[in-house]
């Protein structure tokens, strides 16, 4: 589809924080899923999120350059494989439950969607978007600028995508597969290929640094050029100051201090 949706605003933070994707993290399974309008749904590996980094997982953190950003840590397996590494690493997840789940591996997270004001803003070393995090808001565009204003100049993304051609843009809601439910919140999702995260890319200013696939998941590196990255820093830091005072309440976690892991 080519139909932009907005950045993921109340409804998608707020969907997050209901019972099924909070349940999943207690008790570290599944069922979970994405639910499309027409039925269709994309399972989400609670079991693979709750357990330690795994094969395919250290393929792409031992990519990471300097501090890391995991941008929808979920309950922080990535934090915390990234910390034994030796990286300071910040999680961020629009859960309660998530950022809770981080906090007692004795890592770092805080619970602030992407578009929020953050710590650090332009001096990240790396930012993940692992796991289908890729999707957050629905638009893939809107999301790596405010990435690229995360990065320091030349800051690397890695981004796992779709093992399917795919360049999805729908509105979702969380389903745990047990049967008839109260409707949930629905908010906008999106999937991406290989391809079609490389056409964003380029179209966005950042060139690709690596591509591979680990155990069946496809991983993409993409860098910020350095021009590209300095001629807009100004204007996308402008405008995204403007998406988060206009778009999101200031009802979460005030500001924590960002320490070394």
């Amino acid at each position: 589809m080519s139909t932009a949706l907005p950045p993921t605003g109340p409804a998608g933070r707020a969907a997050w924080a209901t019972d099924p994707y909070a349940n999943a993290l207690r008790t570290g399974r599944g069922p979970l899923f994405l639910r499309r309008s027409d039925g269709w749904l994309l399972p989400l590996d609670v079991e693979r999120w709750c357990a330690d980094a795994d094969a395919a997982d250290l393929s792409a953190l031992r990519r990471c350059e300097g501090p890391v950003i995991d941008i929808g840590c979920g309950p922080g397996r990535l934090v915390a494989a990234l910390a034994t590494r030796g990286h300071r690493a910040l999680g961020i997840d629009v859960s309660e439950a998530a950022v809770a789940h981080t906090r007692r591996l004795g890592r770092t997270a805080l619970r602030r969607c992407v578009f929020d004001e953050l710590p650090d803003e332009g001096s990240w070393g790396t930012a993940l978007l692992l796991d289908g995090n890729i999707g957050i808001g629905g638009d893939p565009g809107a999301l790596l600028r405010r990435t690229a204003a995360l990065l320091a100049p030349g800051g690397l993304l890695v981004a796992e995508t779709s093992p399917q051609d795919v360049d999805e843009h729908v509105r979702v809601r969380l389903d745990d597969g047990r049967g008839p439910q109260a409707p949930g919140t629905h908010f906008p999702w999106a999937r991406l290929g290989t391809p079609a995260l490389l056409r964003y890319a380029r179209r966005h200013g950042w060139r690709t640094a690596d591509q591979w696939e680990a155990d069946g998941r496809p991983f993409v590196a993409l860098r910020r050029d350095r021009a590209a990255r300095a001629a807009s820093q100004s204007a996308e830091s402008t405008k995204s100051a403007a998406v988060i005072r206009s778009q999101f309440p200031r009802n979460l976690s005030g500001d924590i201090p960002l320490a070394d892991s």
